[in-house]
């Protein structure tokens, strides 16, 4: 196998997870609106396809490093991470060889294995993580056996298919949903997207579903269609055959080869199909006329077509060019970078010092080159960045090797009162690492509060939740439904509020009425506005009516 080969089987992977996120997605069990496992990872995949759009290398180690590169830069969320690190085993351990076989392969996805395991704190079986481990180790056992890619390969996926069947053994939470890791669905997802061509030579058909999402996440160049339209009438019709005209449509064929090219004709008893591309339509349609009558025409303009779509394309490339941050020089000691959603919040974080906040958080997030970028447009030799929720933690994290002229110092904040309380206790006097200690130890005495959606039914311990109902968090963990926002908020203050709390912050949303916050913080700062201070603050977040900060 060559890097083109290469090339086309990671497309090929990346197409049948993109055309199966939507299942991976469901297969989430917690009824919390999150990042998505399937978009997250088909995400990722899909940064690399579009890097590998003008790879024209048959180097296969030339080939694994820009899949490897584009990966990390375009990973989301935590399984998008670790997707990248496996990927990046294929880039060390490919790195020197221009053609490889099954066992260069799998030992390659050894390395990434290995370094996945090392990149999670505590790595939990059951998970993604297993899947690919498991894969690894089944096509080690072959490889020595024989080492034609695609026997190998196929051992592999075999290998991660059991371990996927296996994964509620791990975790009782899937046993008692009847699911299977969603992490480890999209791994064995691409795995066998993969082998499809390794096997067959067949590239997985990306669902013409998914064609716009990838077109509206990736931007292209539109190529110069002027230089290679040699007609400009996309013409297609559909013929209702005429049983009394016994004419061969063959015929036709060959005559629409005559006025045009991109010829197909397909019959069968009943229509004859046609598409051509031609500078005479109407001599198209009225051959056409001589197999019987036509049930649809459709003539498009393909000139004006690709008129319209360059100046789309040029019109969204400047928007993009206005948008990017510039890369600014590290003159300052200090400077600060986080990770929010929301008009209200972004401007807290911007009020406290945050030179660049990066759009994202739950159900949103940001890749390792959003957050990367917003580090090198903060012009300071110490960057702290506040990912503020779980799931960005990892991409931050990735960000730390790529930065060559600053420090960059990771708090790794989960929630965004987290990050304001990180933030706030900064002290300019102390070196990087004694202040992320610092910021971080301050940050978990501060409790967070979540009023949200369930974005699926679900059940936890005795209780059923149904998609929509309003639920509500203290720290992570779902302790409240409700029918009312408003009273799911009320409820968890009074959970949250103990008889040492000082502070009380009351952030809504952009779902949430200024009527129904003033509600809610009428009604906690009546129960407890005599000995505690409690703000309200117009955040505008998405996902979330309201977030307690509670200290």
């Amino acid at each position: 196998m060559n890097g083109l080969d290469l090339k086309k089987a990671v497309i090929s992977g990346s197409n049948n997870i993109c055309s199966k996120k939507l299942m991976i997605n469901d297969l989430n069990i917690f009824p919390v609106p999150d990042g998505d496992t399937g978009t997250n990872m088909s995400m990722t995949t899909t940064a690399a396809v579009s890097a590998l759009e003008n790879v024209i290398d048959s180097n296969a180690g030339n080939v694994a490093k820009a899949i490897a590169s584009a990966m990390l830069r375009g990973a989301r969320g935590n399984s998008g991470v670790i997707l990248s690190l496996l990927f990046r085993g294929f880039s060390q351990g490919l790195n020197t060889k221009e053609d490889v076989n099954g066992k260069d392969l799998v030992e390659a996805l050894g390395l990434g294995v290995d370094a996945a395991y090392k990149a999670v704190m505590k790595p939990t079986e059951g998970t993604i993580l297993t899947v690919a481990r498991v894969g690894y180790e089944g096509g080690l056992k072959v490889c020595n056996e024989n080492d034609d890619v695609a026997f190998v390969w196929e051992a592999v996926c075999n290998a991660a298919s059991e371990a996927l069947q296996k994964t509620p053994e791990y975790l009782p939470v899937l046993k008692k949903a009847g699911v299977v890791d969603a992490g480890g669905m999209g791994l064995l997802s691409i795995f066998e997207g993969m082998l499809s061509y390794f096997k067959d030579g067949e590239i997985v058909e990306l669902d013409e579903n998914d064609v716009q999402a990838q077109l509206d996440n990736f931007s292209s160049t539109v190529a110069e269609f002027d230089e290679v339209i040699n007609f400009t009438y996309c013409t297609e019709f559909i013929v209702g055959r005429d049983e009394t005209i016994d004419t061969d449509p063959n015929e036709l064929r060959l005559f629409l080869e005559t006025i045009g090219d991109c010829v197909v004709v397909v019959n069968d008893d009943e229509i004859i199909k046609v598409h051509v591309h031609t500078e005479q339509p109407g001599d198209a349609l009225k051959k056409g006329l001589c197999y019987g009558q036509l049930l649809t025409v459709k003539v498009e303009n393909m000139r004006e077509q690709h008129k319209k779509a360059k100046a789309d394309n040029d019109a969204k490339k400047e928007k993009a060019s206005e948008e990017k941050l510039e890369v600014k020089e590290p003159t300052e000691e200090y400077g600060f970078v986080a990770v929010a959603a929301g008009e209200g919040v972004t401007q807290l974080f911007k009020d406290l010092g945050c030179e660049n906040v990066v759009s994202g958080g739950q159900s949103m997030n940001p890749s390792t080159d959003d957050i990367y970028a917003a580090i090198m447009a903060t012009p300071a030799k110490k960057v702290i960045v506040l990912p503020n929720n779980k799931n960005i933690i990892m991409a931050a994290e990735q960000t730390v090797p790529m930065v060559e002229d600053r420090e960059v110092v990771i708090v790794p904040t989960r929630t965004i009162p987290q990050g304001m309380t990180a933030i706030l206790n900064f002290d300019p006097e102390l070196s990087a690492e004694s202040n992320k200690e610092m910021m971080m130890d301050a940050a978990k005495n501060v409790k967070t509060g979540q009023v949200t959606f369930a974005a699926r039914n679900s059940e936890f311990g005795h209780q059923k939740i149904k998609e929509g109902e309003i639920i509500a968090l203290e720290n992570g963990k779902l302790t409240i439904t409700d029918k009312s926002a408003v009273k799911a908020c009320i409820k968890l203050a009074k959970n949250m509020i103990k008889h040492d709390t000082s502070f009380v912050t009351i952030i809504y949303g952009a779902d949430t009425t200024e009527e129904e916050a003033q509600e809610a913080f009428e009604a906690i700062n009546d129960k407890f506005g005599s000995k505690v201070d409690v703000s309200l603050v117009n955040g505008g977040q998405p996902i979330y009516y309201f977030v307690l900060s509670v200290e």
